[in-house]
């Protein structure tokens, strides 16, 4: 028997960072979108705990212990007294080390494939419990839809969203990482007051409405300037995209994918193009959002 769940890429529509905590970790109002690029993570018995990986960049992918799809099997199996004993195999599609989430997402969906393949029925609240211990975005790739993250990003209010928004998700040659973009972020504001972190009330109204210009006004990602002063092409990569006729584009989450909103999927699709010719990305995906999280798609 084995167990297959799809779960999707996130997008962060604002991102809002406070300064550094004690533990290090940054108090966040961080508005996620769940966008149609999924991973697909299937999980079967085994002697012992084994992980491959299929699909664009899978040789970025850590196949030991450290991956989170990993340490969910683990964390979820010593909760019950098991041992996690399963092959996970990630057909991956959701960008490597992009600011999607894709980590996060694979730690998720191993958690409700797990819990799925040995029978546990494990309530919604006892599996994001797990999420919050394995990162600050897997919950939310468990939640999908819309959601407020709040905390470091695990404590989630989901939103109401009402319409559907198209966009273009151009990949980066390479990753960055996400503690040195944070790193970078103490760096360009150490001596400065950085207010502490909420969400926007225009960008709430504007997704409840489902009102894509609107959304455009209010995209923010605290984050971009310090992944820009990491990786200052992604600039041009915006540039490009917005030229082209995306009503809006911001660095995703810690980078180095952007991300352009459009108007409807035509547009995409010519942002996407255009961005391809340019030179300066790697990849144009298109998508849309919201859609759902975690779910089992085969047993």
């Amino acid at each position: 028997m084995s167990v297959t769940v799809r779960v999707p890429a996130k997008v962060n529509v604002q991102l809002a960072v406070g300064s550094a905590r004690p533990d290090g970790f940054h108090d966040l109002a961080n508005v996620f979108l769940a966008v149609s690029l999924y991973d697909e993570v299937t999980v079967s018995p085994a002697s012992s705990l084994t992980i491959t990986c299929s699909g664009p960049d899978a040789g970025q992918v850590p196949l030991d212990r450290t991956n989170l799809a990993a340490r969910a099997a683990e964390l979820l199996a010593a909760r019950h007294g098991l041992s996690p004993d399963v092959h996970i195999h990630i057909a991956k599609d959701i960008p490597v080390a992009g600011g999607m989430a894709g980590g996060s997402a694979d730690g998720a969906a191993a958690l409700l494939a797990c819990d799925t393949l040995w029978g546990l029925g494990s309530t919604r609240a006892e599996l994001l419990s797990i999420c919050a211990e394995l990162g600050s975005d897997v919950p939310f790739s468990l939640v999908g839809g819309a959601a407020l993250g709040t905390g470091r990003g695990e404590r989630l209010t989901e939103l109401e969203v009402g319409g559907e928004f198209h966009w273009v998700f151009a990949v980066a040659d390479g990753g960055l990482s996400t503690p040195a973009v944070y790193g970078e972020f103490d760096r360009l504001t150490e001596g400065l007051a950085v207010p502490a972190p909420a969400a926007s009330p225009a960008l709430l109204d504007a997704l409840r409405t489902g009102d894509a210009p609107s959304l455009a006004g209010a995209l923010a990602n605290d984050l971009q300037p310090a992944a820009l002063s990491l990786r200052p092409s992604l600039a041009d990569t915006l540039q490009t995209g917005t030229s082209a006729g995306a009503l809006a584009a911001l660095v995703s989450g810690s980078g180095p994918t952007t991300a352009f909103l459009t108007k409807d999927e035509e547009s995409a699709r010519s942002v996407a193009e255009a961005l391809l010719a340019s030179g300066t990305c790697r990849e144009a995906r298109v998508a849309s959002s919201p859609t759902v999280g975690a779910r089992v798609v085969g047993a």
